[in-house]
């Protein structure tokens, strides 16, 4: 019979990162600063995505109410975080041009000012969106990369030390695998949330398209 074969690592990650070769640690440093820069941005947009959906409600309450453009105009101050708000602004400076001259005159010229208000609002809640695509599509791939290079040197390590025990290629291959976890570890939040943020997006903007329904209903009223 043969006797069970024992592998016993007692190496901790950062031993692993320090024991690295300098092209491992490099690609390791990547996927570090990727990573970092993606919760950056992820971080900032759950608490500004937060905020315009607050904002966004309160604006929406306050804009119901008012009977006159020029009422939500001056409420619309407290609420510059709701994405509705962007679109508001556009929409009443076309109204109020055309009722400079007493009433609206061009619907068609309101309607299209409000879908440029609208195109505005998401490509300001769409930025740094093309990051985290990036680095959930790259990231796995540069952490790949790391791993490949890291067990080619792992086994010409093997091959000088003429030994054949897993003992010696063990660590090499462990410090390898490290950077396909750095790369996963960056890249599955970033997909998580870009796909989050994408739909929390087409939420908002179809809300911003019933909002410029609201917004020609009342200035039919207000052009009556």
């Amino acid at each position: 019979m043969f006797a069970p074969y024992a592998l016993s690592l007692d190496v901790n990650f950062w031993e692993l990162v320090k024991s690295s070769d300098p092209v491992t640690l490099a690609v390791m440093g990547i996927l570090g600063l990727a990573s970092l820069l993606s919760w950056t941005i992820i971080l900032g947009k759950l608490f500004s995505f937060s905020r315009a959906r607050s904002s966004n409600r309160k604006f929406l309450r306050a804009f119901r109410k008012a009977p006159r453009l020029d009422a939500v105009a001056a409420a619309s101050e407290q609420y510059r975080d709701a994405p509705l708000v962007g679109v508001f602004d556009f929409g009443y400076s076309e109204a109020a041009r055309q009722m400079a001259a007493g009433k609206i005159t061009n619907q068609v010229a309101l309607e299209r000012t409000l879908q440029l208000g609208v195109s505005e609002e998401i490509t300001r809640l769409e930025r740094n969106m093309n990051w985290l695509a990036t680095c959930a599509a790259v990231c796995p791939f540069i952490g790949l990369f790391g791993t490949v290079l890291g067990i080619i040197d792992a086994f010409q390590q093997l091959g000088l030390s003429g030994s054949t025990s897993m003992r010696a290629v063990g660590p090499g291959i462990a410090r390898a695998l490290v950077a396909t976890a750095m790369g996963l570890a960056a890249a599955i939040p970033a997909a998580i949330f870009y796909n989050y943020f994408g739909s929390a997006i087409r939420e908002i903007a179809a809300r911003m398209e019933d909002f410029c329904l609201e917004f020609l209903n009342l200035t039919e009223r207000n052009n009556e």
